[in-house]
């Protein structure tokens, strides 16, 4: 997938006002309408000029864009990083965009705001503020303990000439125990302000765990994959493991194989119910890098009857 870059799609500069971008596209849009353009080109042209502007006329997806586009050119190749939003403020409900009206390119970076209520393509005047939203990465270890974190937003706002601009803002933020990936934590009147006398709008923050090397979450279960000893896993052994709420003692069976899966229940996130933890063992073999290792490689090869392509026989029949 490449970067596209909107900017040079409507020729406007970077810090072109949104008069500025309202001007361009309705000059462009008139010249390839496909209704009445003769270029051959019009009806691509036009579609791509919709998208463009679907975003720049925006004040927060335009920011959004502004932040994560400010290294790539057009034409590169372009694959968003993981977290690229994180803790970026977004108003109101996102009212849906897509089908194939836009790229790949777009969908990437905007269908997230889906499932983030991340975006609104207009506002409305009313006495209650804006609810607001955003995401925000934690590490493994809050969700299992909770935790109080200092985090730094970015709100998007257009300033009395046109342009946009970012304000950030730091908030102290109580990370309840048990919270897992894609639950929202709620500050009451931390949103948009409100209209007159009207309260303020809530912020909601939608929660990302960022799990360890060698980790994966599912809800509230988290999966562990464990580097055993090869002679751990054939004779069993009890290994401490080490997790964010203290050390466990786990029990290898004797005769596990490689990726054999070991299940603590109740020792995943602590939500309500408790996830579980299960381990997947990743059997490791020692390096054969002395005479004395290397000897008892040998003599493994020559004394255990064992044939590990036992079961490819017959593939060439």
């Amino acid at each position: 997938m490449e970067f596209r870059d909107y900017y040079e799609i409507m020729g406007v500069a970077r810090d072109a006002t949104q008069d500025d971008i309202k001007r361009a596209y309705r000059k462009l849009a008139r010249k390839y309408h496909p209704d009445v353009s003769e270029d051959a080109n019009a009806e691509a042209r036009f579609k791509e000029l919709g998208e463009a502007y679907e975003v720049l006329k925006d004040p927060e997806k335009r920011a959004a864009y502004d932040q994560l586009g400010a290294n790539w050119q057009a034409g590169q190749e372009f694959r968003p990083p993981p977290g690229w939003d994180d803790g970026f403020e977004f108003s109101g409900d996102f009212d849906g965009v897509g089908g194939d009206r836009f790229s790949d390119f777009f969908e990437t970076l905007f269908r997230q705001g889906q499932a983030q209520g991340g975006f609104q393509r207009g506002r409305e005047m009313h006495v209650h503020g804006d609810d607001r939203h955003a995401r925000i990465a934690i590490d493994l270890r809050d969700s299992y303990l909770g935790a109080a974190r200092s985090i730094t937003l970015h709100a998007p706002e257009l300033t009395g000439d046109g342009h946009v601009v970012t304000r950030d803002r730091t908030l102290n933020v109580k990370i309840p125990k048990g919270i897992h990936d894609g639950q929202k934590i709620r500050l009451t009147g931390q949103g948009g302000p409100g209209i007159g006398a009207g309260k303020a709008g809530d912020l909601f923050l939608e929660v990302e765990i960022r799990p360890p090397n060698r980790c994966r979450i599912d809800g509230a279960d988290v999966y562990l994959e464990l580097p055993v000893a090869p002679w751990e896993a054939v004779l069993g052994a009890t290994v401490e493991l080490p997790i964010p709420s203290g050390n466990v003692d786990l029990k290898i069976p004797a005769g596990s194989n490689q990726g054999s899966k070991l299940r603590l229940k109740g020792k995943g996130i602590p939500a309500r119910p408790p996830g579980d933890l299960f381990v997947v063992l990743d059997v490791r073999l020692p390096p054969a890098d002395t005479d004395s290792a290397r000897a008892l490689y040998d003599k493994m090869s020559r004394e255990l009857a064992f044939n590990p392509r036992a079961g490819l026989q017959g593939l060439n029949k």
